[in-house]
């Protein structure tokens, strides 16, 4: 049983009971487990069925997480973006009765920091992909530039990968840890990197220091560097007195962008995500 295959059964549940399928997997499990035991036949089996049920779990949530929000899309348009944190809150509910109902001793709120993580990163990745088809850039995601090794990358990929990497001198060449990378693919030239996060607290001052070795280089001084949030702790709402994650920004970085109900105190370098994609353009112009 490989993960592709445990996918599939999930499509076939899915063409029947439509957007409640993931209250009908039982049968499908079963019969999952038992295929999975007769080709797995390793005492390692239960490590290998958690992996093939955590890639599941996933799969299942981010169908209905871009379901709910091509629905909110199309109403609201551009300012759906700004919906995000109540379309999380209702998939992790979605997240709470699979867990529930199919693997009780699965850690709920453990099992669910990672999901939201890995969602709210591919929504922006999404997102972005969407409205710079014709901008002359592409995007691609840092863990996966990290990763891959230099003889597996493209021409393309290898030439951002040298125009983002951080001289630490004998102690060689690292990338930043960011989440997504805005690139031209003609030259590889990095126009901007992206951390993500529901939170300040959870990045932030992180993202400064990258900024500042950033900046330090001749190479890569040019590089935007920007915080996406959900900010979910309000840290960005007041422009004075400014909390310690909105100085940050102010001082520290290239600007910060929130998706949120609610309304923040802009300014040149904290505001709204809808604005994100015109400033983007306005940059690289």
């Amino acid at each position: 049983m490989k993960k592709n295959n445990i996918i599939e059964m999930y499509k076939q549940v899915n063409e029947i009971h439509k957007s409640k399928a993931y209250l009908y997997i039982s049968e499908m499990l079963q019969e999952a487990k038992e295929q999975h035991n007769r080709d797995f036949r390793g005492k390692h089996f239960d490590k290998s069925w958690g992996e093939l049920v955590k890639h599941l779990v996933q799969h299942i949530i981010e169908n209905e997480f871009f379901g709910l929000y091509e629905i909110e899309n199309s109403k609201l348009g551009k300012k759906s973006v700004h919906v995000i944190s109540d379309i999380l809150n209702k998939v992790r509910e979605i997240h709470k009765k699979i867990l529930s109902n199919y693997f009780p001793k699965k850690d709920i709120e453990q099992s669910w920091k990672p999901i939201k993580g890995k969602l709210l990163e591919k929504f922006i990745k999404h997102f972005i992909e969407n409205e710079i088809i014709d901008l002359g850039i592409k995007v691609i995601d840092g863990n996966t530039l990290e990763k891959t090794i230099g003889k597996n990358l493209t021409e393309e990929l290898g030439m951002v990968k040298r125009n983002l990497a951080v001289d630490y001198g004998k102690y060689g060449f690292h990338l930043p840890d960011v989440d997504i990378i805005i690139y031209k693919p003609k030259n590889g030239e990095v126009v901007a990197i992206l951390s993500i996060k529901a939170t300040l607290r959870e990045r932030i001052a992180q993202t400064g220091y990258w900024k500042i070795k950033l900046a330090a280089d001749k190479i890569t001084k040019n590089i935007k560097v920007y915080f996406v949030s959900l900010d979910e702790d309000g840290t960005l709402t007041i422009k004075s007195p400014a909390k310690k994650g909105r100085a940050i920004v102010e001082t520290d970085l290239d600007g910060s962008y929130v998706l949120s109900e609610t309304n923040i105190e802009e300014s040149d370098k904290v505001k709204m995500f809808d604005k994100f994609i015109d400033d983007l353009k306005e940059l690289i112009k």
